[in-house]
């Protein structure tokens, strides 16, 4: 059964940074590679909306919010994806989603909070 956990969530004030990881688990390092990955985030009362994702092989995109603040990156060798954010600012405040996709399967984690205070 696969898994995805995230981490990496917490409280920062505006300016700061934060690290998300997503970890996928009961698939292998080959599987895993061939999915691409994505991080969205939902904030209160809106809809979930995509933030940033990478491919396989690792062809990025951002969305105008994200770009020249945040780096995704993943670690096939760990089944693992990140997304590095700096220069938070309060509009950054949501659940942040790990997904793992193939043109036939979708799998989410549970999430991760993401706090940040002006």
């Amino acid at each position: 059964q696969v898994q995805l956990v995230e981490s990496g969530g917490g409280l920062v004030q505006a300016g700061g940074s934060l690290r998300l990881s997503c970890v996928a688990s009961g698939m292998s390092r080959i599987t895993f590679s061939s999915h691409g990955m994505g991080w969205f985030r939902q904030a209160p009362g809106k809809a979930r909306e995509l933030v940033a994702t990478i491919g396989a092989p690792d062809y990025v995109y951002y969305t105008d919010s994200a770009k020249g603040r945040f780096t995704i990156t993943r670690d096939n060798a760990k089944n693992t994806v990140s997304l590095q954010m700096q220069s938070l600012t309060p509009e950054d405040t949501g659940v942040y989603y790990c997904q793992a996709r193939t043109a036939q399967s979708q799998y989410w984690g549970q999430g991760t909070q993401v706090t940040v205070s002006s």
